[in-house]
């Protein structure tokens, strides 16, 4: 069989905002950290394997984790500062294949087929480059090693904290056939129990289910995609320099929100900063998408697409209105908004109508305004704050 039959390598740093956290402060070493949110409203967006331990996990609510943790040490995130570190990450990346597929800040995908003339086995790969993460950037990697993408992914999480796991060719069957379905890509919580009803729980049932089953249980395409899976196959390759699908901004709000006229500022506010973002960007998109979490956690989603592309306050704004209208919120107050544009493509200037009446042409000044001053250069009326009264002398 040929040496590099594992050409997939999927490499994820360890607890990295915990780690970078460490390089700037020792005393965190050896100790339970979480970085997260600390207000009442905040998660957990990291925990030190310290922490791991008493169950605290990445999403989690962080009363929760200090229910379990009071005594750990808490941080509020650095996201410039990860970013940073992140930067340096995917140099040392880049330098062992130009085949890097970026999954966070944190994880990536490479295929380093082409490295079999520099190193005996992907092994050896996968060896080397944790080495120079860790001589040059003092941190902790993952790295996983397979014949295919997804499998890859489940090697490495075989493989924390620190370490390095492979599943040669040949043996992918004998490493999915005992785990649970719920590992598998795509798995959501209703597949799992409509599987579970027809006797599946595990990888290797799944992969001798008959297709038609599995048609009837589910949809025809997540059949397709989920016997594939449990056979060990998937087709796909390593993107480099993957598009953005979609830009989003969303807020967790202190206490929740409530009445009409705060919650709908609330998301104005939303659409102005998500604005702002497209327009750095130049980009622009089709499908509008609102997310509204109310007090008790139910979480309503809700989009509409146009035959236009949009990027500006003044045209994502209606949108996300008339889709905020159709949410249910029963008198409860809105713990979480968020508002977010999907069918992206480069942003087209506007041409200036000939009555001077296309808002498009107006929106594209505001930008200019906006990149050069910041984005509270051009705001909303609605936004703006009211001018101080003026006291009589």
């Amino acid at each position: 069989m040929e040496r590099f039959a594992t050409r997939f390598l999927h490499v994820d740093m360890d607890a990295f905002y915990v780690e970078v956290e460490r390089l700037a402060d020792p005393s965190l070493r050896g100790v339970p950290v979480i970085v997260g949110g600390l207000g009442p409203r905040g998660v957990v967006a990291a925990a030190s394997y310290e922490a791991r331990r008493t169950g605290v996990r990445s999403a989690m609510p962080i009363v929760e984790a200090r229910r379990r943790l009071p005594r750990a040490r808490y941080l509020p995130p650095d996201m410039a500062k990860y970013a940073a570190m992140s930067r340096q990450v995917f140099a040392i990346l880049d330098d062992f294949s130009p085949h890097v597929e970026p999954l966070s800040v944190d994880e990536a995908f490479l295929d380093i087929g082409g490295l079999r003339l520099h190193f005996d086995t992907p092994h050896d790969v996968a060896v080397a480059m944790r080495r120079r993460i860790r001589d040059e950037l003092s941190l902790p990697a993952s790295a996983g090693v397979a014949a295919v993408k997804f499998l890859a992914k489940m090697a490495s999480k075989e493989a924390k904290p620190d370490g390095i796991f492979v599943i040669e060719a040949g043996a992918e069957r004998s490493f999915l056939e005992p785990r649970s379905v719920a590992e598998l890509w795509g798995v959501g919580r209703a597949t799992l129990a409509s599987l579970a009803d027809h006797g599946i729980e595990t990888i290797g049932q799944l992969a001798e289910a008959p297709v038609d089953l599995l048609r009837r249980r589910v949809v025809v395409a997540a059949a397709t995609h989920l016997t594939a899976l449990a056979n060990g196959r998937d087709p796909r390759s390593v993107e480099t320099g993957r598009e953005a699908k979609s830009v989003s901004v969303e807020e967790t709000y202190p206490s929740d929100l409530s009445g009409s006229e705060v919650i709908g500022r609330a998301l104005l506010e939303l659409c102005h900063r998500l604005s702002g973002r497209l327009l750095k960007t130049h980009l622009a998109g089709k499908t509008v998408t609102l997310k509204v979490r109310l007090g008790d956690f139910t979480t309503f989603t809700r989009s509409t697409s146009g035959r236009q592309l949009v990027s500006d306050t003044l045209q994502i704004w209606p949108l996300a209105a008339e889709l905020l209208d159709k949410v249910p919120q029963a008198g409860q107050g809105v713990r979480l908004l968020g508002i977010g544009v999907s069918g992206l493509a480069e942003g087209e200037p506007a041409q200036l109508a000939i009555d001077g009446s296309d808002r498009a042409a107006l929106a594209d000044a505001a930008a200019m305004l906006r990149e050069r001053f910041g984005d509270d250069a051009v705001l909303p009326a609605r936004l703006a704050e009211p001018p101080p009264k003026k006291t009589q002398g």
